[in-house]
This record gives structure tokens, sequence and C-alpha cells, in this order.
């Protein structure tokens, strides 16, 4: 696992206040496609409340069945359902008869009401039976509001962070837009997991899938950072929202598991009461401690940060490091979506539409005095937001979701790509490409109707001609114009999952 950091100004004023943002970057390594791996352990916890019924509970279940070819005979799989009631539908062991397992899953059926936290704590229970040292993911996939058992996220929250101390992570697939996703993303930060959103069957399909993909693709788990201060820094904080313990010389930050070749980023904030003599001066120490797949070996990497404290007048012309500034400006954006998640679930849509559209200005006027190489990100966001505050005004439950796990994947993963929940668009010709969450299919829908056929061209292509009737619905002024403009003239436009 490589480290390695980046102040946003190395030089500090002698005997002076000051505040110092870091930067730290980890990579995973590439392991060769022929290393062997750990028997993975993978427990889902389905929900089967009547909300279910239907193409839900059937989506879900055939992503499940088709998981079950993919993974090893080795490695160990158990399915709980729930729904007021916990139901073991495949006991957690190894796939020793895969069409035993796959007939169970395809026998649940929907029952009743919602007891979400039974169905998370029984599977936690089946996950410590068979983990194994190379540790567990719990997926839990439901689409309501809990109505019985435990509901409150917090307690719910501190459960699966105690998991994680036994090295079982949690994710959570919040299907459709009646879940709490307040209870959905606790679960999946106190679990070191991801935190993902399906509206329709399809892209959860594709979701759990993708959560198949990551867990047979780790290379690292138990990684945590520990972050010591010296004499000269009065405190320090991180500013992503990951689990963090405090310590008397700083604190450790939970940073899960790592997948092949992934790269994740996070800041922390120094605060620098002032150092009374000139030259370099060690700041603090960064340790990151893995386990690493498939050897079981731990390591820890141990990395100084020192700043040059020099005389004030010197310390004046110093400029922040572009990088790092832009960095801090894309967590300020994720720490406001959080907050407007939280807004809207409380009913206040005007304020959370006023914070997300007053976030989007401020990342454009910051966008425009940064180097192009993160000007582009920015900007992006910066058209997120938007896109978040109108989409708050038209459908609040909605705009709550999409707050809500993009700011996870923007903080707590930053760096993580999602797996399968996105539809990437492609000229046939010219190779220019446009990625879409599925909530912005959802708005591009709602502007030009006929877009919906995107989601039925998976794997195919649309022609130039109905990229055009695409193309009449919006407006002039809409950002995805230009793309469905040149797909006209690059022989129309092909559709994969990303």
């Amino acid at each position: 696992m490589h480290l390695s950091t980046r102040l946003d100004c190395d030089l500090v004023a002698v005997e002076s206040a000051d505040e110092l943002t870091l930067l730290v970057e980890l990579t995973a390594p590439t392991p060769a496609s022929t290393t062997i791996r750990q028997p993975a352990t993978l427990q889902v916890v389905l929900d089967r409340s009547g909300s279910m019924d239907g193409d839900r509970l059937e989506s879900a279940k055939a992503a499940l069945i088709a998981l079950v070819e993919r993974l090893d005979p080795a490695d160990n799989l158990g399915v709980v359902a729930f729904d007021n009631q916990v139901q073991i539908v495949v006991p957690a062991g190894p796939l020793t008869n895969k069409a035993a397992v796959k007939q169970a899953i395809a026998e649940v059926d929907a029952g009743g009401s919602t007891d979400l936290s039974a169905g998370y704590l029984r599977g936690l229970q089946e996950a410590r039976r068979v983990c194994g040292p190379a540790g567990a993911t719990l997926l839990l996939v439901s689409d309501g509001h809990a109505n019985a058992g435990v509901v409150d996220p917090v307690a719910l929250g501190q459960v699966a962070a105690e998991a994680h101390t036994h090295r079982i992570t949690s994710s959570t697939v919040g299907f459709g837009l009646g879940y709490d996703e307040r209870l959905l993303a606790a679960l999946a930060q106190g679990g070191a997991g991801n935190e993902l959103f399906a509206e329709e069957a399809d892209t959860a399909i594709a979701l759990i899938s993708g959560e198949v993909d990551g867990l047979l693709t780790q290379v690292g788990q138990a990684a945590s950072l520990r972050v010591r201060w010296t004499p000269d820094v009065a405190s320090a904080s991180i500013v992503n929202d990951l689990p963090c313990t405090a310590l008397p010389d700083g604190f450790v930050v939970e940073l899960g598991s790592f997948y092949a070749g992934e790269s994740r980023r996070l800041l922390i904030k120094l605060q620098i009461p002032g150092i009374a003599a000139l030259g370099l001066a060690e700041v603090a120490v960064l340790e990151l401690t893995h386990v690493s797949l498939p050897d079981l070996v731990q390591h820890t990497a141990t990395l100084p940060v020192q700043v040059n404290v020099v005389p004030g007048d010197q310390a004046a012309g110093r400029v922040r490091d572009p990088q790092v500034h832009s960095e801090a400006l894309f967590q300020q954006s994720q720490q406001a979506k959080r907050r407007s998640s939280r807004l809207l679930s409380e009913g206040r849509v005007q304020e959370a539409s006023a914070l997300l559209h007053q976030t989007s200005l401020d990342l454009d006027a910051w966008a425009g005095s940064m180097p192009d190489q993160y000007a582009a990100e920015l900007t992006h966001e910066a058209q997120l937001m938007s896109s978040l505050a109108q989409e708050a005004e038209v459908d609040s439950a909605r705009a709550a979701k999409v707050s809500s796990y993009s700011a996870t994947m923007g903080s707590r993963n930053r760096g993580r790509q999602s797996r399968g929940g996105r539809f990437q668009l492609r000229w046939v010709s010219g190779g220019e490409a446009l990625v879409l969450d599925e909530w912005e299919l959802v708005r591009l829908e709602r502007m030009s109707p006929p877009a919906r056929m995107v989601r039925t061209a998976v794997g195919d292509h649309i022609a130039p001609e109905l990229a055009t009737i695409i193309l009449d619905g919006l407006d002039t002024d809409h950002p995805h114009r230009d793309f469905f403009a040149g797909a006209v003239a690059h022989d129309g436009f092909s559709v994969e999952r990303a």
C-alpha cells in the first residue's frame, strides 16, 4: 500500500498561529491476475417486507442467484431475509451445493412489516460464525423505513462499528424512494462500507453485482491511519466523514477494505499554535496499518510530516497548493450534501435547496481561479450541486437519498468508483463519453421522455435519429445538450453500465 502526503503550505511563520491542511493519498496495489485469493465471506441481509413484493424482491433474488455462480465453492455465503420476523434462507457456509442455495433463494417470498434491526443483527451473527481471518462483508438490501425493532440510526451505527472491529464490513443498498437514508447511511458509516442507492430493479442488480466485484478484488483489509501530532501542534482533525477514535496524542481513522488498484484521499487539519525555532519542524507522524490479501500479513508504513519554519516576511508570500485547496473545497461540498440530506429528511426543503444552490455558486467561483486539472472537477461538482438544488424542489425524497450516498462516495470513500450503478454513454465514432447516475437519467427523462430508451439499450447503441429525438426535448442550456448533439453527428451512441 502506497502512502503519500501534500500540505497546502509547507512554510509557516515563526511564532505565529496557523492552520495547515494535509492531503493524504493511499493507493492499493494491483496484484497479478494469477494470484490465488483467500476464500471470501458474503452475508446478505434481504428485506422481504410487503413493500418489496413484485419486481423489487424478484430482481434482488435474481441478483443473488447470479452471484452464487460467481463465487467459488470455498467461498462462504449466507442469506438472511426479514420482515417482522427473521428467516435463515441460506446458513452461512461454503458453497458446496450451489443448486440448493439458488433454490432456497428463489423460494423467498414477501411478508409483512420491516424489522430491519432483527435482520441485520442476525446477519451479523451468521457472518461472525463463519468469518475467517480474511473478514466478511455484510450487504443489506432494503426498500423501507424500519417500523419495528431498533430504529435509531445512531444505535445501529454503533453496532456496525463494533462489528467492524471483528473485520465485518457493512454495506447497504437502498431500493426505491421509500427507505430511510439516515438509517442505511449510519450502518454503512459505522461498518466502513458502501452506501448505495438504486431507484429501479436493473440498477439494484448491477449494484449488488458490483459489491461482489469489490469483494473478490480486495487486496487489503482492516486498514487504519493513525495520526500522531507532535508538541508543535495543538490539535488535529479529520475532514472526511470517516469513523475516528481519539487518542491522547492524535486519533485513528478507520479506512476499511481496499480494492485492487484503487486510490483513496483524505484531508487532515493541523492547528499550529506557533513554533519558536526556525528551520525544519516535524508536526505529525502518520502510520498506515493494513492486512494484505491473500497472505494475511499485517503491514505498517510510517511517514513523518514536516514544515519549514521561516521569518514572517518570507511566509507572507506563500501560495496555497492548488491540489490541496481544490480537495478542501470538494470536501466542503460533501459536507453541504450531508447537511442538505438531513434537512430534506426533516422536510426543510427550502433550506436544503438554498444550501445546495449557494454551494454550487461558491464552487463555480473558485473553479475560475484554479488550474485546469482541478477546475474541471470543481465545475462538475458545482453542476451536480445545482442539479440537486433543483431536484430538492421537485422530489425531496430522491434528492435526500442522492445527497446522502453522493456525500458518502465523495467523502468517506473519496476516490473509490461505484460499480454498476451508472450509465456510460459513448459516441459510436469519436469516443466522447457521458456518465450518468441513475437519478441524473431520471432528470433527463423528465425533460425529454424519449431518453427512457437509454435504460433498454444497455449493451447496445442508439441510432442518430433517436439521439435527435432526445436532443429536441432538451433546453438550449442543458448541460448534456452538447453530448447528444455530438452523438447525432457521430453515428449515435452506445450504452453500458459503469
